[in-house]
């Protein structure tokens, strides 16, 4: 029952989204917010696709951000881009600079400015990411950055990246840390889609102004604490370890790390 439903989940997915993605191209020639609406109406569909045909429902914990703020989130799924779109407004989202080469959906990203990152330009990706980073914030937009910079697998942690401290510092804004156990149910290479709640919470805000190290040990602390917590309350990695894994191509881009 698990394949089937997972099966029937990946194709109605991958072919929901061509569609909708062709679909949306007039979004183009309009402002941003067109483009927008488009990839959240996308992240709805998807979302609902997922409780409808795989039986997987999530839940939004604490405080939703909202406006100029540094939202900071650990990453173990493609699922958790998709439920940022889907619930805040207009979020400025940290990609690699790759992904924007990437037809339609590199379109998408650069139509609605999320923020790119060089990572092999080293001092100067530093500088444009945080010059890009002002100008969302300008503009009462949430920056979404998963501080590891890819995905991760529920029990691992890997190292945290300086990007995050770079914006938080030169920003001045607060950083909402974020946990999620999405990977238990949605994988990071599975084809499974696994029934259940998936369980994303916003922690307590970390206020501006603290220094590089003392924020850096905060934040990781906080997320994963929170993140461990989260995944043992799922039943963690272990019980789901029997079950084999595929790799997992995105609907647009292919597969990636």
């Amino acid at each position: 029952m698990l394949f089937l439903r997972s099966a029937a989940f990946n194709l109605t997915f991958y072919a929901m989204s061509v569609v909708m993605v062709i679909a949306a191209s007039p979004a183009f020639l309009l402002p941003s917010g067109a483009t927008f609406r488009a990839m959240e109406v996308w992240s709805r569909a998807t979302l609902w696709l997922l409780r409808v045909v795989a039986g997987t429902t999530y839940e939004v914990r604490g405080k939703l951000p909202e406006g100029g703020v540094l939202v900071a989130s650990k990453h173990q799924s493609m699922w958790d881009t998709i439920v940022m779109t889907a619930i805040l407004k207009r979020p400025a989202m940290v990609l690699k600079r790759e992904l924007l080469w990437i037809p339609f959906y590199g379109w998408y990203a650069q139509k609605s400015r999320m923020i790119a990152i060089d990572r092999g330009a080293g001092s100067n990706a530093i500088r444009r990411l945080v010059a890009q980073g002002k100008a969302a914030i300008a503009g009462g937009r949430p920056i979404v950055i998963f501080p590891e910079g890819t995905r991760s697998a529920p029990g691992s942690k890997l190292e945290y990246k300086p990007g995050i401290a770079a914006l938080y510092r030169q920003l001045g804004v607060e950083c909402v840390p974020a946990a999620v156990n999405s990977g238990l149910f949605w994988a990071r290479r599975g084809f499974a889609r696994r029934p259940g709640t998936i369980v994303l919470e916003f922690l307590e805000p970390i206020p501006a102004g603290l220094d590089r190290k003392t924020f850096m040990s905060e934040l990781e602390t906080r997320i994963e604490t929170a993140t461990a917590k989260l995944v043992g309350e799922a039943g963690g990695p272990s019980a789901l370890a029997a079950e084999p894994v595929e790799n997992e191509p995105h609907p647009l881009r292919g597969n990636r790390g």
